[in-house]
């Protein structure tokens, strides 16, 4: 199993570059950040210096969306940096909420989440595409090496299906076991109909982790409150699947829909923060169910089964008090019990 490292790009931006390095040196593979202008900093600047001063970690957003850069730009911006860098970039993408809700705009369609995964993967690998109007273009510069894998968030049924028939990996934003199992199952099973070999699919699930020095109910109340915010931010894409499919759809588990019922609103100001006061309504249940929280026993417990059922990539969100903790728990005890 890989392991990711997932942060806003807060300032200063030299500690974001910081805690990659020290994730870098604790064994974990990948570096991911949200994408959000508004919000935070620009990535992709950062990932030039993230890339500069690691060896060997494969960066990219966790996710970009189609509908707040061209297309082109997109896929010429990472383009350069594996040719900088030597093809160590990975580009998440979905649909985009906080990164349009924010500049007053709803996300993306599935339809333009589609086209555009098609453009970038192949611009940046270096082949023609055909931007949309009939204009077909291709970059001169890239190297017959050049290549981009591109992995989609998703969570509802039609989005599940276009992951497993149309993109390299598949970004799961909640832990799970339960509901890993129905969403790979759902992605394997289009990726087998689309005539695509299933392994050939990445699975990264990605949640907070929080360590615990013990299980005793004074560590694991704060450990909850440090990761309260995720059930939040999953809500945003769960209310949206309700508005879609209702409350007690076939298509929809309800053991991801039921919890958001007393869900009143969302201030993207405290977007992915652990004082986020728009999260009082997600109960802790749903804190121990999505997150990774406990000692490190608990926590290779559940690396463990989620590899069993076929996760490739656990990506800690360290949005929280105990970020190098986390990073350094991980280093030099998790990552080797999954890895030994």
């Amino acid at each position: 199993m890989d392991f990711g490292l997932v942060l806003q790009t807060d300032p200063p931006a030299a500690q974001v570059i910081s805690l990659m390095k020290r994730a870098e040196r604790n064994g974990f593979r990948y570096g991911w950040t949200f994408d959000s202008a508004v919000l935070w900093q620009e990535p992709f600047v950062i990932y030039s210096q993230i890339l500069a001063n690691t060896r060997r970690l494969i960066v990219g957003p966790m996710v970009t969306n189609p509908g707040t850069r061209t297309w082109e730009v997109t896929a010429s911006t990472f383009a350069t940096l594996n040719d900088m860098y030597g093809n160590r970039t990975v580009c998440g993408i979905g649909r985009g909420d906080s990164a349009m809700r924010v500049a007053g705009r709803p996300p993306n369609t599935l339809a333009r989440v589609s086209a555009a995964m098609k453009v970038i993967r192949a611009l940046a690998s270096g082949q023609e595409a055909d931007l949309g109007d009939g204009t077909t273009v291709r970059f001169p510069w890239t190297g017959a090496d050049a290549r981009l894998p591109v992995w989609m968030a998703a969570y509802g049924p039609k989005a599940l299906r276009m992951a497993g028939e149309e993109a390299d990996g598949f970004i799961l934003q909640l832990a799970d076991p339960y509901l890993t199992e129905t969403m790979v199952k759902a992605v394997r099973e289009a990726a087998a109909g689309a005539g695509r070999d299933p392994r050939e699919v990445s699975i990264c699930v990605a949640a907070p982790a929080y360590l615990t020095e013990d299980d005793s109910p004074d560590a694991l109340a704060h450990a909850r409150e440090q990761c309260r915010w995720f059930g939040g931010m999953v809500g945003n894409h769960v209310a949206d699947l309700v508005a879609k499919y209702g409350a007690h759809s076939d298509l929809v588990p309800e053991a991801l829909t039921d919890y958001i019922k007393a869900r009143e609103g969302y201030d993207y100001s405290h977007h992915g923060r652990a004082d986020n006061p728009d999260t009082a309504f997600v109960p802790d249940e749903i804190v121990d169910r999505f997150c990774v929280i406990g000692t490190v026993e608990q926590q290779v417990a559940r690396m463990r089964e989620l590899q069993a059922l076929g996760v490739d990539q656990f990506a800690v969100y360290a949005m929280h008090d105990a970020r190098e903790r986390v990073i350094d728990g991980y280093g030099s005890a998790v990552i080797p019990a999954l890895r030994g």
